[in-house]
């Protein structure tokens, strides 16, 4: 690990302002941006802390939802009777992710922003775009087996790895921030990452210095909550495949679904046109079947990963069936 300088940040404007220095970066739980640090992955130049600027509470918004602090705890968020009650699909996510013990560390600003878990971002020896832009990408030649078939480039191919940010997705989740000077704004997170294209090191639409200080959920969706996740093993794994779904269901008919996917992109990934397909219809395969054809348009598979086009079929029909089972 290389040397860096550190400093503990009083508030959300000071922290802001410390990470637009150049070589920058802030610090919560530190569950991914440590053992980047250590592979010399990350090279900060210095550390802003941010464990004490507030930001830690789970509060009510006007409006009926739910604002969430980002250095609320996952553990914490998972557990919270407001969240289990009315954002199920959230707090089993969560619980899919990681290990009790890191879920106690990692926090909900730092759980959006962790970086792929891909073998070559990874291996400072081998190419990454995502790394170091106009290397190129080992993983399109390589062992691509946990990588993307939707919404990859010929410059990046890499997954995201957040079960709570699939979940946050099918919420239609707003992500708030803080830039450097006090500016703050609300971005959908629809609208939070980006997909590769030619600049894969550019993952989010935060500018730098910016700071996640929120996440807002709206009011609670009606309906079935499910996740599910597909995986090498049963805990302490990414996923190959997720589902998280919000299913309303009556007189035997789909009335309204709300799913997002993850394993499948560079971010959660969610096909609003499928959704419609599914309302109005019985739950059956037919209605699986023509979901599945919409979310998988455009889906191409780069050989050790082909294996994940049947497997989202299968996925995304076990999770819909399950969610339009009565309670």
């Amino acid at each position: 690990m290389k040397a860096f300088t550190y400093e503990r940040a009083e508030s959300p404007e000071a922290a802001a302002t410390a990470a637009a220095r150049p070589g920058a970066r802030l610090i919560a739980g530190g569950t991914n941006l440590l053992d980047l640090m250590k592979l010399q992955v990350e090279t900060p130049l210095h550390l802003v802390d941010i464990n004490h600027v507030g930001l830690d509470k789970i509060e009510p918004t006007a409006d009926g939802g739910l604002r969430i602090g980002a250095l609320v705890r996952n553990a914490d968020l998972a557990a919270d009777a407001r969240i289990r009650r009315g954002y199920a699909v959230l707090s089993r996510a969560l619980l899919a992710g990681a290990s009790g013990q890191l879920r106690n560390k990692a926090t909900t600003g730092g759980n959006l922003l962790q970086r792929t878990r891909c073998y070559y971002f990874y291996d400072t020896a081998l190419p990454c775009n995502k790394r170091e832009p106009g290397s190129g990408c080992s993983a399109l030649q390589g062992f691509n087996r946990m990588h993307a078939v939707l919404g990859a480039s010929d410059q990046c191919i890499a997954t995201h790895p957040s079960d709570m940010a699939v979940a946050m997705r099918a919420l239609d989740a707003s992500v708030e921030t803080i830039a450097p000077g006090g500016t703050r704004r609300v971005i959908p997170i629809a609208d939070f990452y980006r997909l590769p294209g030619n600049t894969p090191h550019v993952e989010t639409a935060l500018q730098p210095g910016e700071m996640i200080t929120a996440v807002t959920l709206p009011p609670p969706l009606p309906g079935r909550h499910v996740y599910r996740k597909v995986r090498d093993r049963a805990s302490y794994a990414f996923a190959l495949v997720s589902v998280a779904a919000v299913v309303d269901t009556a007189a035997g008919r789909i009335r309204s679904v709300r799913m997002a996917f993850g394993g499948l992109a560079h971010k959660p990934w969610r096909v609003e046109a499928a959704e419609a397909l599914l309302a109005g219809k019985a739950p059956d395969g037919g209605a699986f079947a023509a979901a599945s054809d919409k979310v998988l348009a455009g889906a191409r598979g780069f050989g050790h990963n082909d294996f994940k086009l049947p497997l989202l079929r299968r996925t995304l029909r076990a999770t819909l069936a399950e969610a339009s089972t009565a309670a």
